[in-house]
């Protein structure tokens, strides 16, 4: 692999991608990977649907344990800014072995949850244009994110912030309609109730709000995504962690207030709870087919921009792993190639796209779901569980960003982790058992292929100098099996 010295001694990644993004720019593409407008379009209505106006109650609980989760992030990022992500954290924390089952798990869940994503497009453009529906249109959504993601990160910041201002104002609109028509009691924001067989409003139990606040912590999931890109971000080590924390502030703000807006504007608690599409109810109910179509338009964009910033993610985990010495030279020297020019890890990122669009194009829609369904549970799990050892053994104590409250952060998140998987088993077992063998392959391969050479492959350097000019050709020895050549 490609490596410096420093002054030590130490190993240290070369710089390879460009050192170009701004934190204001890193945030716009985290965000973009979060789609506040899809979570409040698509998963806010699952849980307006079972537990009505307490879904307030459940999204502030949820952002509150996002905190906890930021902050396990936020300490793991600032120590290693790798753009490996959640598997640079686990391998330098809890072993390499979990590191690459945490790798093999980011890969396949990512890739599914691109197609599952892309495929929910023509939903909303078939508002607009009836002929724009189907898994075509998902494929097609996904080449297109992918011609886009080969360019360099900052025109991917820029175009990726041009979609996320669109989507932020379809949710502009819910929230002035919302606020303008409030027609319900602030009491209905603690009022759990759910449609009856008879169709008439009765009370939910507060356990019920309790399942639907795991609901609402997916909904807020991305915030994370920031480290993906800290090896293009000046002075990642010291504003990656505030990167983190901004990007959950926003979206819990742009979530909650469109939906505290419609629970207090709806005219009818009932009609909303009861509706097949709560939102697009709204929207004609407090104003017209015009503003529904147009808002449809937005949410299109979004689950565009979302794809596209899922795209430039993936594609920098795959290259990461290339880079590491995870495969067989002809195949991993051409996934760690950069482009001299763009500075983008243009293979992998091809190879990403490829896969997904095949995904969407020829897995059945139905086995997407299953494969990713728990996939965030584990991946939540592992990097509490790292930040929890890495602050114990003190393999995080040169972090510049360190968690507040000690280890109260991440021993919330693996309680509430571990009643998240018992109530996700005992409803539906077979997501929970699929991602465990995603995982657990990952324990294979290493054991299988890497363990045997790991003093030369997956040897883990210290992140690269941010000083390091991104333009310059990396200082590396020719006699190394993981040298992989720059495009």
């Amino acid at each position: 692999m490609d490596e410096e010295l420093a002054a030590g001694g130490a190993p240290k990644y070369a710089q390879q991608l460009s050192r170009s993004l701004t934190f204001k720019e890193n945030v716009l593409v985290t965000l973009s990977a979060v789609t506040p407008a899809s979570s409040v379009f698509i998963i806010v209505p699952s849980v307006v649907q079972g537990v009505g106006g307490a879904s307030a109650v459940a999204f502030a609980v949820a952002a509150l344990a996002g905190v906890f989760m930021a902050f396990c992030y936020a300490e793991l990022s600032s120590r290693y800014p790798v753009t490996g992500g959640e598997y640079a954290f686990a391998a330098r924390t809890l072993g390499r072995p979990t590191g690459f089952a945490m790798f093999v798990l980011a890969l396949v869940g990512g890739i599914g949850i691109l197609a599952v994503v892309a495929l929910g497009t023509g939903d909303y453009l078939g508002v607009v244009w009836g002929s724009l529906h189907g898994k075509g249109v998902g494929v097609a959504v996904v080449l297109i994110a992918t011609v886009v993601a080969l360019f360099n990160i900052r025109t991917n910041a820029w175009v990726t912030g041009v979609f996320l201002f669109l989507e932020l104002a379809a949710l502009v609109v819910l929230a002035v309609l919302g606020f303008l028509h409030v027609d319900q009691p602030v009491s209905t924001l603690w009022t759990a109730q759910t449609l009856g067989d008879s169709g008439v409003l009765e009370g939910a139990s507060w356990g019920l709000v309790a399942a639907a606040t795991t609901t609402a912590m997916f909904a807020y999931n991305g915030y994370g995504t920031a480290v993906y890109f800290s090896e293009e971000t000046r002075e990642a080590g010291a504003t990656i962690g505030r990167a983190i924390l901004w990007s959950l502030g926003v979206t819990v703000a742009v979530e909650m207030i469109p939906l505290i807006a419609v629970l207090l504007g709806t005219p009818s608690m009932g009609a909303l709870i009861g509706a097949d599409s709560p939102m697009n109810y709204f929207l004609l109910a407090r104003g017209n087919g015009t503003l529904n179509t147009v808002v449809s338009l937005g949410i299109a964009l979004a689950v565009i921009n979302a794809v596209i910033a899922m795209m430039l993610q993936m594609g920098r985990l795959l290259y990461s792993s290339a880079r590491d010495g995870s495969w067989p030279d002809a195949i991993g020297r051409p996934l760690a190639a950069v482009h001299p020019r763009l500075k983008t890890p243009i293979p992998a990122t091809l190879v990403i796209g490829v896969v997904s669009a095949l995904a969407a194009w020829l897995v059945p829609f139905s086995t997407l779901l299953l494969a990713t369904g728990a996939n965030l549970l584990v991946l939540y799990a592992v990097v509490a569980l790292s930040a929890l050892v890495g602050r114990l053994t003190g393999r995080t104590a040169g972090a510049s960003y360190r968690m507040p409250l000690g280890l109260t952060g991440p021993i919330v998140i693996l309680a509430v982790m571990a009643y998240v998987a018992w109530e996700t088993t005992t409803t539906d077992w077979a997501p929970m058992v699929v991602t465990l063998a995603v995982f657990a392959s990952g324990y294979v391969y290493y054991y299988a292929y890497l363990h045997a050479r790991r003093d030369e492959r997956w040897t883990l350097p210290e992140p690269a100098d941010e000083e390091t000019d991104a333009t310059s050709r990396p200082v590396h020895s020719d006699n190394s099996p993981n040298n992989v050549p720059t495009v």
